[in-house]
Order: C-alpha cells, then structure tokens, then sequence
C-alpha cells in the first residue's frame, strides 16, 4: 500500500533542500510535486492569452513565459514539466510533478479546485487540502511525494529535517486571522503582503519538530541518540496508545408521509317517480243527465298537478384505511479495527571496544580501540 506524504514549507529554499535529499535518497522523482506561490515571479511570468497556465518543459522548450531558470536550478533532479498558472484566490504559482497535470490541463483549467482535487486525489482530507491552499496563497511551497508503506516513514523524516510547517499550528493561526475554509474568490497576496504575514505568523507558531504529514497515517517520531554521564539517570517514558471508542448519534434513513386529495368519478342509478296530466277531448252525442245539469251553464275550473322526483345527493365520510406512523430501536453490536501504538525500549549491552570516553579535562573525545584512546 502506497501513502502520499505531503509537507508545507514557508520558503522554496526549504522545499528545494527537502525535495534534493529525497531524490539522493533514491525515490522516485516522477512521484514527487512542487507547487510554489510566484507572486514575485522568480519562476517566470504567465501569458493571460494562454488563460493564465503556460507549461515549459525541463529541456529549455521556446514557449511564452517560459521558466528563467528559477525552479529549474533550484530542482535540477526533477526533469518533469513545469505548469505556470494565474490560480483565483491564489495568485501565480509555479507547478512541476503530477500536481502539475491539474493545472495545466484543458478539460480543468486554471483553477483552485485543481489543486484541491490533486490533494484529495491522492487522498487528502478536503479540510486540510483547504489549509495547504491557504499556505500556497499566503507564500509557502507545498511538496508531495508518494511512497510505499515501506519507505514513508523515510520520507516524512527526510521532510521533516528541513522545517516543515506544523500545520495544527499554522491552522490554528488562521483561524485566528478569521480563516474559516479556503475560497478562491478572495485576492491574491502580493509579495510585501507575503512577507508581512511571514513575520506575523513567525511570533504565533512555535517552532515544529515533525511536521510533514501522511495522508493515511500520522507523522512520524523522531529519534535522538543522547550519552548519560556518571551520576546522571535518564527515565525512558514507555508511551502507548489506547483504543477509546466512543458514539454519536447521526441521521440514517427514514420515511415521510404526505397526505393529497385525489377526486375519482362514481356513476350511480337512480329509479325516479314522474306525474304527467292528460287531457282527452274528444266529441260525444248522448242525452243529458241530471249530473251533467248541476254543471250546465256554470265557469268551472279543474286544476291538476304533476308531481316529480329529483335526484338528492349527499356524501358522507367514512374512515375505510389507517396508516400508522412510529418507530422503533434496536441494539446492535459494531467491531472497530485499529491500530494503536506503543514505545518499546531494546537494551543493548555494549563491549568495552564500543565505548566512547571523553576527556574530562578537555573537550576532545575518543572512541577506545583495544583499550587506548
């Protein structure tokens, strides 16, 4: 498994020394990136027709705003492309490694989610490839290089040998100055701004000892070698990690329920009682009878009614379905892996022939060989 270490330096003549001692210690020079703040265009300057990224190669290649010379001198053994970008919210930089490909390419362009995307690519948390932003914007040099598990511890310490920025601290500082997450829409800083923030930050950071970071793992520890002189005892503190795993509550799935109306046809029949009136005339020749004398000759009005039946409709409600709503929990056991560390001490008994003496009147020193100084 491979890890991306990545380092921030205030200066590129920190970068240059960092990046020189892991080429002579024999990594691979295609796995390792610069990206450097060019406000002062030490670098080169960049052509705004070319929308804002000029690339040169290492052999000298006759391009607009071609290198003059500065990172090429300062990183001989990195024969790599060098990408010259106008970065919003950063400024001019200066690229050469694979990072560098997220900046010079078309389908990307020029922009600051270029070199957030490059760190989260090689698996950067996007909250601290924020922080690695900000410091290439405020002037620092920013190095990565990607190595096997086996050697990145050797890497981290060859980073760390040339003052790396802590970046808890420096995080800390800028949060200070009301930093809350990088944004490219703010302006760039121009080379006397770089320098008064150097001093600023100067008198706020103290001084880092392991500074470089892992992508996958934490940075690692220093080793010092220290002589006991007579009557002196040093304790050895045994360190070690301790698993604590501990528990949030946060959101999982869910259900919503919405209520609508939805109106459907209904088609019923009806069976309706209709009156209707008749009248009959019709011609008749028959004598009169005394019935029809107690009508003769007299106004008469006969009224009859039709009656008819109308439909009445009426709904009524009724509750035909319940949805019911409710939740309930359950345990359930998760095992966590991890790896925690701890100081293990090896005591070495050392022969007479390995000794060092000193001189205790003086201050040469001695190694004995077959016991003479």
């Amino acid at each position: 498994m491979a890890k991306t270490i990545v380092g921030l330096f205030d200066t590129f003549a920190h970068a240059q020394s960092a990046v020189n001692d892991l080429i002579s210690a024999g990594f691979n020079r295609d796995d390792i990136s610069v990206v450097a703040n060019n406000a002062s265009g030490e670098f080169g300057t960049h052509d705004s027709s070319h929308g804002g990224v000029n690339v040169a190669q290492a052999g000298g290649d006759a391009v607009k705003g071609a290198v003059k010379g500065g990172m090429y001198g300062g990183l001989t053994a990195l024969a790599a492309t060098v990408a010259l970008a106008l970065i919003p919210g950063i400024g001019p930089i200066a690229a050469i490694g694979p990072l560098s490909a997220f900046l010079g390419g078309a389908a990307l362009g020029a922009t600051a989610g270029g070199i957030l995307g490059g760190l989260t690519g090689l698996g950067v948390p996007e909250h601290e490839a924020g922080y690695y932003a900000e410091g290439i914007r405020r002037g620092g040099t920013l190095v990565t290089i990607h190595a096997d598990d086996a050697r990145a511890n050797e890497a981290t310490s060859i980073l760390n040998r040339h003052h790396p920025v802590d970046m808890d601290t420096r995080a800390e500082y800028y949060k200070s100055t009301g930093f809350t997450k990088y944004d490219d829409k703010l302006p760039a800083y121009t080379p006397s701004q770089i320098e008064e923030e150097r001093t600023r930050y100067s008198s706020f950071s103290a001084p880092a000892t392991t500074t470089a970071s892992t992508a996958t793992t934490g940075a690692s520890m220093a080793a010092t070698n220290r002589t006991v002189n007579t009557g002196e005892t040093v304790s050895v503190p045994i360190v070690e990690e301790h698993l604590a795993v501990g528990k949030r509550s946060v959101e999982g799935g869910g259900a919503r329920i919405h209520t609508r109306v939805i109106e459907t046809p209904v088609t019923e029949s009806v069976t309706l009682h209709e009156e209707h009136v008749t009248v009959d005339r019709h011609a008749v020749n028959r004598p009169v009878t005394s019935a029809d004398l107690n009508n003769a000759f007299q106004e008469t009005n006969i009224e009859l009614r039709e009656r008819t039946e109308v439909p009445v409709v009426a709904k009524e409600a009724r509750v035909v379905e319940e949805v019911t709503i409710g939740k309930t929990a359950s345990e359930r056991t998760e095992t966590i892996t991890d790896t925690v560390r701890r100081t293990d001490v090896d005591v070495q008994e050392l022969d007479r022939d390995d000794t060092t003496v000193y001189n205790t009147t003086g201050t040469t020193t001695g190694t004995t060989n077959s016991g003479r100084i």
